[in-house]
This record gives structure tokens, sequence and C-alpha cells, in this order.
């Protein structure tokens, strides 16, 4: 017992003299120093040891999310193994990493770099832990950007990490870079060196300690286009003025307006889901007026079918599917949605009624939002990707490793839904005829796993709520989401109804607004989401400013100048129809009436009364059909559905051609029929008619020359 004391009193006084001696030099921070090496190093990458189940018997959390428990492992870990304060070098913690000592992973440290002094010194100084008192990085920033780079031009990037203290350090050495563009410029991850390769307008991102900072990279296209060229192009709003100032920038030229006939096609499709008519063509073709196009706009936005090609596109975000509910429930939500749309509810409002929607789901159709997924953490998610477009679920294991959102965040915002409740839960949404009563518990909390207690419910970057409030907290996420101070609802919206209209977003894919997925053009997305509020969040006044835009109204036809311009809008790009859209398209040219076992979205025909009823019932069966379960990769589902209406569409046409083809070969057989009896009909009326032209002639003949003999006599 007595030479165990004095063997940890004789430790005791080594790690005092190592810290003393260590105190000389600078103090260095376990969060701040330590962790963004072995970050940099990629040992807490989630294929090392940042893995859930860590690597070879050690684990860190990935990306150096929780430092108390990286300080921990490292430190006091089976018996504190991994350091040795007699002799830092002899550690597990850097032998390991040198591959001093077999490591799987290879040598990721070399001992003469500056990361291996730090580990080295950390462990001299007595490889203090993170503390309360650590100053917190408020942001990141680039240093030095150039405005414009040429393609095969380079430059080297800076990183400065600023922090709560009011200190601030170069941490250019320990962020981690990527190019979120790479036909444009490449970076080297380590270094932060840049070099263009293309054209367009990338951006490289820097990571450090949880933090993120973007650098905007411009490389304009070497086309010859006159400055005079972007002055003198048409603008009539907001959009055209922001996208013509980076066609500006790129050296791209717009292309000019559309032809009439090409505009028509393409708002029919885009604005209500079906091709004009063949007499609305003649019309707006004839119509000479130079308003014509705003007349068009006006009257596709009050027609009918523009409320059910709107109510069927935003019912993916709504997570109408009959997977996870009931046939009457179904119809319930559909028929919400859609009176919704009729009314011309706002955007804002119409959210408002969802997240905090209550009450008997046959009654309030809104309410079976939350049948679809009935657990806190799903609900959240769903929230987050339908409403923001950010996808929160990497954080609800570990800290978003792509974004800033941290585990604490992500079950602070679950926690929101943790009270949400319905009699007749816990049997699956679609048991029984679905009815179930949505309301709000006045207690019950989601635990944290990591911590093993509750996080303050809180909107992501929104102020908390006291845990012990009765009130229903839905409410008040209500409130925060549709404020106009939360950036993410109004761009979320105006994003996806822009890539409605031009087959792209600015930001894209539409559902991944995170700060390393910047937006093509930054101003031009601000600019449509400040008319949005502006607007009472109209989306009708949204779609008429795109319509009307010369950006919208420009022809898909590339030029020299623009070919290689793919999301900058200098012209409108040619894209897939949906395959709802697409089906109908199809039965508009070839005449063949539809089945009604896909959903008609505005169908042109006229239906009986019956028929009507049938379209209906066959319309939330498709919805029934549908893959609405997650909102997440929405887009993706459109390649399959039009692939699979396409098959069935063939199938169908096929079917129906051979049985035209079968038609066409009866009416030619006897159309010949009737040919041929017609030429021996007109055979036999012609032998007639020569035979009585030659009686005649004939007859003619003989009595002209029985004249003439009479005639002869006479005279003799």
């Amino acid at each position: 017992m007595r030479a165990r004391i004095t063997l940890s009193l004789a430790l005791l006084l080594m790690v005092f003299t190592l810290s003393v001696i260590a105190d000389e030099q600078q103090k260095l921070s376990f969060r701040h120093d330590v962790l963004p090496v072995l970050s940099k190093a990629g040992c807490n990458g989630g294929g090392c040891h940042g893995a859930l189940s860590g690597k070879g018997g050690f684990r860190l959390s990935l990306n150096a999310y929780d430092p108390v428990i990286d300080h921990y492992n490292i430190t006091r870990e089976n018996r504190g193994r991994r350091i040795e304060f007699f002799d830092p070098a002899r550690s597990l913690f850097v032998t390991k990493p040198t591959a001093a000592v077999r490591h799987k992973g290879g040598k990721v440290l070399h001992e003469n770099s500056e990361a291996y002094r730090i580990l080295i010194r950390w462990i001299q100084q007595g490889a203090p832990g993170p503390s309360e008192n650590d100053p917190t990085i408020e942001r990141l920033e680039f240093e030095r950007i150039l405005p414009q780079l040429r393609k095969g031009q380079t430059q080297q990037l800076s990183v400065r990490a600023f922090f709560n203290d009011g200190t601030e350090r170069d941490v250019t050495r320990w962020a981690r870079f990527t190019s979120t563009d790479a036909t444009v410029a490449e970076v080297d991850e380590a270094s932060g060196l840049v070099k263009v390769i293309g054209h367009g307008q990338g951006a490289v991102t820097a990571w450090y300690s949880g933090q993120i900072a973007l650098a905007r990279i411009t490389s304009p296209w070497p086309s010859n286009v006159p400055d005079k060229m972007y002055s003198q192009s048409p603008s009539r709003n907001v959009i055209d003025d922001a996208v013509l100032s980076q066609l500006r920038r790129l050296n791209l030229k717009p292309s000019p307006r559309s032809s009439d006939s090409e505009f028509i096609r393409r708002i029919h499709l885009d604005v209500v889901g079906m091709l004009p008519t063949a007499e609305v063509t003649r019309a707006f073709l004839k119509d000479t007026s130079e308003t014509k196009r705003d007349a068009l706009i006006e009257s596709l936005l009050a027609q009918p079918e523009f409320v059910d090609y709107w109510t069927y596109r935003l019912s993916d975000l709504f997570l109408i599917s009959g997977r996870k509910l009931r046939p009457d429930a179904l119809k319930s939500y559909y028929q919400w949605l859609r009176g919704e749309m009729e009314k011309g509810t706002p955007w804002d409002q119409l959210v408002q009624q969802v997240v905090s929607a209550k009450g008997d789901t046959m009654k309030n159709g809104a309410t079976n939002f939350y049948s679809v997924h009935q657990d806190p953490e799903t609900m959240a998610e769903n929230v987050s990707q339908a409403f923001m477009s950010l996808s929160i679920n990497c954080a609800k294991c570990h800290n978003h490793p792509l974004e800033k959102w941290t585990n604490d965040q992500y079950y602070s915002f679950a926690n929101l839904f943790a009270r949400v409740r319905a009699k007749g839960w816990g049997g699956g949404a679609r048991s029984g005829n679905g009815a179930r009563t949505l309301f709000v518990a006045d207690r019950g909390d989601l635990i944290q796993p990591r911590t093993g207690r509750a996080q303050l419910p809180a909107p992501l970057d929104g102020q908390a709520i006291e845990i012990d409030s009765t009130e229903d907290r839905r409410e008040v996420l209500a409130s925060w989401l549709t404020s106009p101070q939360n950036p993410y609802f109004t761009r979320s919206i105006a994003n996806r109804i822009w890539a409605n209209f031009f087959g792209r977003g600015i930001v894209e894919p539409v559902d991944d607004l995170r700060v390393s997925n910047p937006a093509s053009n930054g101003p031009l997305l601000k600019a449509i989401s400040a008319h949005l509020v502006e607007q009472s969040y109209d989306l009708k006044a949204l779609m008429r400013l795109i319509l009307r835009s010369e950006t919208y109204q420009r022809t898909s036809a590339p030029l020299p100048e623009n070919m290689e311009d793919q999301k900058y809008f200098s012209r409108y790009y040619p894209r897939r129809l949906m395959a709802e859209v697409l089906q109908d398209a199809i039965t508009s040219v070839t005449r063949i009436p539809p089945k009604y076992d896909k959903i008609t979205l505005a169908s042109k025909y006229e239906l009986s009364d019956k028929e009507k009823e049938a379209a209906h019932r066959e319309a939330i069966a498709e919805l029934a059909n549908s893959h609405r379960e997650e909102t997440r990769k929405l887009q993706e589902k459109f390649h399959g559905d039009r692939q699979r209406a396409l098959e069935e569409l063939a199938e169908r046409h096929a079917g129906e051609a051979a049985k035209l083809e079968d038609q066409i070969v009866e009416m030619k057989r006897m159309a010949g029929e009737a040919a041929e009896q017609h030429k021996k009909e007109l055979r036999e009326r012609e032998e007639a008619l020569l035979s009585a032209h030659r009686s005649a002639l004939n007859q003619l003949a003989k009595n002209h020359r029985e004249s003439m003999v009479g005639l002869i006599a006479r005279h003799d």
C-alpha cells in the first residue's frame, strides 16, 4: 500500500513538474489545438475511430463533436494506457498515428510535423481537458479572396477563427477544405491551395472545430460578349436584374426571348400541368397585343386546373400517402390541402395549420401530417426537411458532419414534438378506419441518449422553452418557423417554386439548404425570398413574378456564348416532365381517353358524373399507392414514376394501337372492296356511254348517207 501511495505521489509530482515547465510555453487547448489535429489527420472520421463502434478498441466522437468523451477516452480509458507522462513520445496516443507501433490506419502523423509537436507539448503540459471557460468560436472567415480567377490560375486560401473573448487566430493549417463544384475549381484538402480548372462560379468550404466558412470562386467564360449586351437586355423585375448581373460577371450571353408557340406550351405545362388546346394556341398566336403574355399568365393562375396541379405537387411535402394512411384519412388530408389551395391561403398560414394541427383527423385533415410518422424524432425531421429544406437526420447520433447542427440541437428540436399524442395511435396509422384524435399532453419529454436527460425544447437557432411549461410547444415552433427572421423557411419554398419552373433550383438539390451547398445565384434567391415576404407569402404572387420575368421567357435554344451554362439561367433549360403530366400530354396528343388507373391532374375531357366519381376514387387510389413516406429525396421518386408511367402508357397504347391497326386493316379491306365495286360501276357506265355514243354516231352516219344518196339522185 505504502509503495502504491509513493508511486502515485511521484506521478503527481512528475505531472506538476512537467506542467510548470510547460507553463513557460503557450498553453494548449484540448478543444482548439489537440482536437483539430486529430480531425485534420482523419482520426475521428467515420471511417476511423469516429465510427459508431470505433476502431481497434478506441473510439472518438465523430469530427470531435463531444470533447469531454474524447478527453476521457484518450487520457483515462483502459487505465490511461494511451498517455505516458514520463515520456510523452512513448505514448500510444502518438506512437500509433506515427506507426512507431503497429497501426491498422497506417502512418498519419510525422515526427517532424507541427501536429506531432502539438500533441507532445499537450502531454507535457499535463494533457489538460476541455473547460467551460474555453473560448468558443463565433465565426470562421476566409481572407483575401480574389474577385476573379482565370482557368489555370491558383490561389492559396487562408482562414481565421474569431472567438467570443475577442481573440483570433490563423487556422489554415488545421482546417479541412472541400470544393462544392469540382468542374470549376479543385482544392488541396490539406493546404487550401485552389486551382481553377473550368468556368463558372464554384465555392470552397473550410471546416474547423465545427464551424464552416465559404469562399466563392468566380471564373468567367472567355467569350467576347460586349458589355452593352447586358445593359441593353430587357429587364422586367428583380429576377432579371440579379440574373443579368451574374451573367455579366461570368461573361455569359443571355438567349433571346422565346417564340409565342414555345412560350404557350411551356407555361401551360408549368402552371397547370397540361398542354394548351389547339383553339387556345391559335387565338394566342393570332393576338398581336403586347400584353398577351401577361394576360395568359393571369388566366392560367385563375384556372381550376391550377389548383389541381399544385395540390398534387405540394402533396409531396405534406406526405399525403396511402401507404401510411387509410383511405378516409387520406381523402380528408387531400381535400384539406386542395381547399386551402383553392382559397389561396398564404404559405405561412398553411404551414402553421399543419405544424400546430390537432383534433379529429377526419374533420381537420391537416392533423394527418402527424399520423404518417408518430415518433417525435421523425416528426422533427419531416418538419425540418419539408418546410426549411434542412436535413438534420445525421445530428441524431452525432454533430452533423456537413452542417452546424449539433446532437444537442437535434434533441432540443425533437423535444418540441414529445407531447404530441393521439387517441388510436400505437397500432399503425393504417389500423382501423384511420380516425384519430390528435391532442397535446401537458407533460412528457424526449430523452437525449448521450446525456440521459431531456434537452430544453427549442427551435433550431431559436430561443429555448421552459421545460415545465404546459403550453403547446408546436405553437412556439410554428411562430418561429414562419417568421421572416427564419431565413430557411422562405428560401425553402421560394427555391422549390423556382425549381418547378426551371427544372432546377437556385440551390440544388432543392431540399438541401445547408451552408456547404451554396446557391448558384445568392442575390437571386434573396430577391425572390424578399418578394415572397413582401407579398405576405402569397405563392401566386411569387409565381407571377417568375413567369413575367424575361429570364423565364427566354428561349431554350442555346447560343455559342452560353452553350455550357447549366445553372446560371442564361437560357431556359429543357427538362423531363412529371410522370402524371407526361401521361396527360400523351393522352392529349393520341386522343386515346385515359383509363382512370392513374390520377388525372387536369383532364380536358368532358366526363359524366359517374366517370367523375370513378376518376376521383382512382385519384385517391393513386395517392394511396404513392411513396410519400419521407420528405427526403422526393425528386428521386419522379424518375421511377416517370419510367413506370411510360412503361404502363406504352403497354396501354400498344394495345390501343394494335386495336387501331386491326381497325385500319379492316377499313382498308372495306375501302378496297368499295373501290373495286366503284371501279366496276365506272367501267359499266363508261361502256354504256361509249355504246350509246357509238350508236348515236352510227345512226347519224346512216342518216347522213341516206341524205347524200337522195340529194345526188335528185340532181341526176
